[in-house]
């Protein structure tokens, strides 16, 4: 039998298909670094797939993965796309066509998600098309080259030196995408920021404002620390020489405003606690920092806010949007900003560089736009936001909550003194007491940390003396309108979790 009408060998098959894939996703990812990153197939997939995951499955994946949820997301599509690899190969034993259909539909799926995305202009379906057309060559090629595996040792060392030779496009592909990708100078860009921020004073956090020794964190988050949860699969990479700012809508003059107009406005810093929605009972989703930057309600007044206005609608570059209420967003009593620094430095590129917004008292998925590019002054019943058609509620004031940080669950401590200690929070409102229930007993007053301001967490503790065995203790937080929070156990959507965080552990001699 003619040694080219024989099927493939399974283990052969598999190769073909792998190192075909392989070379689509790399040839896509370098022509998107000419184009757009974001046009990226691998990476427009992955962003559409988050914009299209059921609720249910997106919070099984935060409170699952925390903040390596996209970690998770790319690990899963790279294993996915290794089964369809080898599938398509096996599929193609004997002929090419089955392989090649599988590499047009993936293709054809790249396209359609860099088309869907509101951030990539039309052009950049140019990097699916030559993914899609260096796929199916590569497969036809390797699989015209597999057919004399078995027939004869030329025919092996062509298909071996074939595919040595698809294995280094891939890695040239690859590697100069990521270059072209990192030739943008984010860092440079921070470093002017940074140097230009240091003229303006932080405020100073009085002693006793935290009980970092007693088990709570730190008052100031640390930036490497600080919460980090968004929809962007790659964080974007831009420059602040770059980067400007449209204000519209119904506003009575637009706005075009660069880095350096920013700049040149009165700068504030100001101490806020910023909390995640996601955040369970209990969750770690909430975090301090000093923010530098503009007043929003003096960078709106430049503009004109509309009376008939009631929602500020805030655009990333990717395409994200949050929608927070004007009348949050110019209250005087609280200090909504248009941020471009964070604890003295420039934003990191994770938490927004060039700038992001920070509006206290409004759970982030509705206030917190990082990677801005567009304020759009509207209405509630007009415009929605990237959350509220998933099920979010359209308003999203914080909730009254606390949480505790020492002991951990499960934790096993001496028999003896035993210090609780946690965080409270009840932003723009400010935190009037915090209580414990040990092991079922009355309700006690917990001893407060001093107070910085409204906008900002509270840290608290309180010592007990306890014999062996297991305890269960609860917490719950008073604010200063008098509300005390809810023991109703709820989870964080539409609105915000609820609950009193309750933990059970142990002390022995």
């Amino acid at each position: 039998m003619d040694h080219r009408s024989r099927p493939l060998s399974t283990m052969v098959a598999i190769v073909v298909g792998v190192l075909a894939v392989g070379a689509a996703l790399a040839v896509g990812d370098l022509v998107a670094a000419f184009v757009d990153p974001d046009a990226s197939p691998f990476l427009a997939v992955g962003n559409s797939a988050i914009d299209l995951t059921p609720l249910p499955l997106k919070d099984f994946a935060v409170r699952t993965f925390g903040t390596y949820d996209k970690l998770a997301l790319l690990a899963g599509m790279g294993v996915f796309l290794l089964a369809v690899a080898a599938t398509a190969g096996v599929l193609s034993r004997r002929t090419p066509w089955p392989g090649t259909v599988l590499a047009v539909a993936l293709g054809g799926l790249g396209a359609v998600a860099v088309l869907a995305r509101p951030n990539i202009a039309a052009i950049g379906v140019i990097a699916p098309l030559a993914s899609l057309i260096t796929g199916v060559a590569v497969f036809r090629w390797l699989h015209r080259l597999a057919r004399g595996t078995d027939s004869d040792v030329p025919g092996r060392r062509r298909f071996l030196l074939g595919s040595l030779g698809a294995v280094a496009g891939i890695g040239l592909a690859g590697v100069g995408g990521r270059l072209l990708v990192g030739k943008v100078d984010v860092e440079g860009s921070r470093a002017k920021v940074t140097q230009m921020l240091a003229k303006h004073t932080l405020p100073a956090i009085p002693g006793g404002a935290d009980f970092a020794s007693d088990g709570t964190p730190t008052f100031l988050t640390p930036n490497a620390q600080f919460y980090r949860v968004d929809t962007a699969l790659s964080v974007p990479q831009l420059r602040a020489e770059d980067w400007t700012l449209r204000v519209h809508g119904l506003v009575e003059r637009e706005l075009n405003l660069t880095f350096a107009d920013i700049m040149a406005m009165d700068l504030v810093t100001r101490t806020i606690t910023m909390t995640c929605v996601s955040n369970e009972v209990g969750g770690p989703y909430v975090s301090t920092a000093n923010f530098t930057g503009v007043l929003l309600r003096d960078l709106l007044a430049k503009a004109g806010v509309r009376p008939e206005a009631d929602q500020v609608l805030s655009s990333s570059v990717d395409g994200y949007s949050a929608g927070s209420p004007v009348s949050s967003v110019l209250d005087p009593r609280r200090d909504a900003m248009l941020a471009i620094g964070m604890n003295g430095q420039a934003l990191p590129p994770e938490h927004g560089f060039p700038a992001r917004l920070v509006v206290p008292g409004v759970y982030g998925y509705a206030s917190a736009t990082k990677w801005l590019k567009d304020i759009e002054l509207t209405t509630f019943a007009v415009k929605k936001q990237y959350w509220v058609p998933r099920g979010y509620a359209e308003r999203a004031p914080i909730k009254t909550e606390s949480r505790i940080d020492m002991p951990q669950g499960l934790q096993s401590l001496p028999t003896g003194k035993v210090v609780v200690a946690g965080i409270a929070w009840a932003q723009t409102k400010g935190i009037a007491k915090v209580e414990l229930r040990m092991d079922g007993g009355p309700w006690q007053e917990a001893d407060l940390a001093v107070s910085v301001n409204n906008e900002t967490w509270r840290m608290w503790r309180k010592v007990y003396d306890l014999k062996p065995g297991t305890h269960t203790v609860m917490c719950r937080a008073t604010d200063t309108t008098g509300y005390t929070q809810t023991r109703d156990r709820v989870g964080p959507i539409p609105d915000g979790a609820t609950g009193w965080h309750t933990i059970v552990f142990t002390t022995a001699p």
